[in-house]
């Protein structure tokens, strides 16, 4: 399990329709294709036998290896130092624009900045999770991986003025296998391509290769020039920001929670989800750092995107699913890789989502705040997307006060959650504030009427006298770290009383070492075995709680 990299130890590149992470050992151990939720080529993260990899490392000598971006962009540099000379690989995915398709690129190019070097070069894809098999057929340009859904292709990019040292290109167990030897100046290559047809490889030219690169920084550069952030951390809150946008489907504007699948939130545990959908709630919170940072076009495309979805809920008269893959399709049924030993032995590996159809009333309000959110910023709603939120929300005036699963996603049953009610106040108060800032129509009297009765229940029934605080759900005197949002959506005074309590319980129960836990699952058992980890959002909403004046 030592042969596992740390989670932490990958960098991240994408097209803005996939992605990839790469190993600081130059190991490409995570893609899928052609989307973020496809089946994975390249699954080593999760099966270091079985997932597949394409790895770019020293070979036969003692290395340390570095990674880091080229600033302003996702182009990631892998630099290996040993004795013998300095040698970088340089990963990027050109951008695939923003129809959705099946052709996306990954460019591998090793230069050998000083002295001598042997590499290793071992490409050994495995389809559908390493489910489906695949052929093999050897060109001179380069070769293609045939399974029955996908095509991949090696096209091996020429360098007429070096001859680097080759030890010849072999095949091994269903890939391929090769050493060359690069000396200072001297480089080599390799493009990676999926659903290429005609399906043959083809050499491609350093200037073309040069194209790709120049074109994929110039527009991560443009992109970054619309940000409105000049403070003293500009270099990380622009990471932070690239990271969300790589994250982001182009095709429609949904962004997913991460890129990955499988990952155990402890080693050797079975909370091992599937994050490669967009999440309602996860996805309006990042779409509003995006807009505060002047990223509109992303907050404009991601509330069409969540328009959708309103009205063909409404078409099915199904409640909003809390979850979708990246086109809109509701369909996440879960399964287990039982094949798959796990990152580090943690297993199950799902993938899919069992909890999409959970009822989690707390992400209407999060779309209606995000749409508050937007029009504060000058993003007006249209006509037509103010008449789907009037939909949504006389659903919801008659459906909130009902028990339901919680915004952790919990098997253990409907419970009254208060989270749920308080964001369900969220959604009638800013469909309010809506409708009065522009004079839009709406039942604004049923509205407020079913506002006051959630606010009431909840200062009656959400607090718990005992305890001094708010609590989890009407039925239990646990607490829940999502209620430290309750100041910020302006449900309750910072200074209040009831609240200040409620910050003192949570600060000596949950608060560990400045990091927040969601909720005792001990004392609240969730359906799942294993232990809860700190959560880093909670953390954030405590460090935001103390601030309030």
């Amino acid at each position: 399990m030592d042969s596992y990299p740390a989670v932490e130890a990958h960098g991240l590149i994408g097209d803005l329709q996939t992605a990839a992470l790469v190993a600081m050992d130059g190991t490409i151990d995570w893609f899928c294709a052609p989307r973020f939720d496809s089946p994975s080529l390249f699954g080593s993260l999760l099966d270091r036998r079985k997932g597949g990899h394409f790895q770019v490392a020293p070979e036969g000598v003692e290395y340390v290896s570095k990674q880091l971006y080229l600033p302003g962009t996702p182009i990631l540099i892998t630099r290996f130092l040993s004795a013998d000379g300095v040698g970088e690989l340089v990963d990027f995915m050109p951008v695939a624009g923003d129809q959705a398709t099946d052709r996306h690129r990954v460019v591998r190019m090793l230069r050998m900045v000083r002295g001598t070097m042997r590499f290793r070069v071992d490409c050994q894809p495995r389809f559908n999770y390493g489910r489906d098999p695949h052929e093999l057929d050897e060109y001179p340009e380069g070769h293609v991986f045939r399974s029955s859904a996908l095509s991949l292709t090696t096209n091996i990019v020429r360098y007429p003025e070096t001859r680097p040292g080759e030890q010849g290109v072999r095949r091994k167990e269903g890939g391929i296998w090769a050493i060359a030897t690069l000396r200072q100046g001297e480089a080599g290559g390799v493009v990676l391509e999926t659903g290429v047809s005609p399906d043959r490889p083809r050499f491609f030219t350093p200037g073309e290769v040069g194209d790709m690169l120049a074109q994929t920084r110039d527009f991560w550069r443009r992109w970054l020039s619309r940000s409105r952030y000049t403070g003293r951390w500009r270099e990380m809150v622009e990471r932070s920001a690239m990271t969300l946008k790589l994250m982001t489907y182009a095709p429609t504007g949904g962004l997913v929670a991460a890129p990955t699948a499988g990952l155990p939130e402890q080693i050797g545990g079975e909370r091992n989800w599937d994050y490669r959908y967009t999440w309602i709630r996860d996805a309006t919170i990042s779409v509003h750092a995006l807009l505060a940072l002047g990223f509109t076009d992303e907050a404009w495309q991601y509330m069409h995107w969540v328009d959708d979805r309103v009205r063909e809920a409404k078409e099915r008269e199904v409640p909003l699913q809390i979850m979708y893959r990246v086109d809109g399709s509701p369909d996440l049924s879960e399964e287990v890789l039982d094949h798959f030993e796990g990152y580090r032995g943690s297993a199950p590996v799902r993938v899919g989502n069992g909890a999409a159809n959970q009822l989690q009333l707390d992400i209407y309000g999060e779309v209606l705040n995000g749409l508050h959110e937007a029009d504060s910023h000058g993003l007006q709603l249209s006509h037509q997307l103010w008449l789907d939120t009037m939909r949504l929300v006389d659903w919801l005036c008659k459906h909130w006060d009902q028990p339901e699963d919680g915004i952790w996603e919990t098997r253990g049953g409907r419970q009254d959650f208060t989270y749920g009610r308080l964001m369900s106040w969220v959604t009638l108060d800013r469909a309010v504030r809506l409708a009065q800032r522009r004079g839009r129509p709406g039942d604004t009297d049923r509205w407020v009427r079913n506002r006051n009765q959630i606010y009431e229940q909840i200062m009656t029934r959400g607090f718990h006298p005992g305890r001094g605080a708010f609590v989890q759900h009407y039925a239990t005197d646990v607490l829940d770290a999502a209620l430290l949002t309750m100041p910020s959506v302006g449900f309750v005074a910072p200074t209040d009383p009831m609240w200040q309590s409620t910050l003192r319980a949570m600060d000596a129960e949950l608060v560990s070492d400045s990091l927040v836990y969601r909720y005792d699952p001990n004392a609240s058992p969730d359906g799942l075995p294993g232990q809860e980890s700190t959560f880093t959002m909670c953390s954030f909403w405590y460090v935001r709680a103390l601030g309030d004046p």
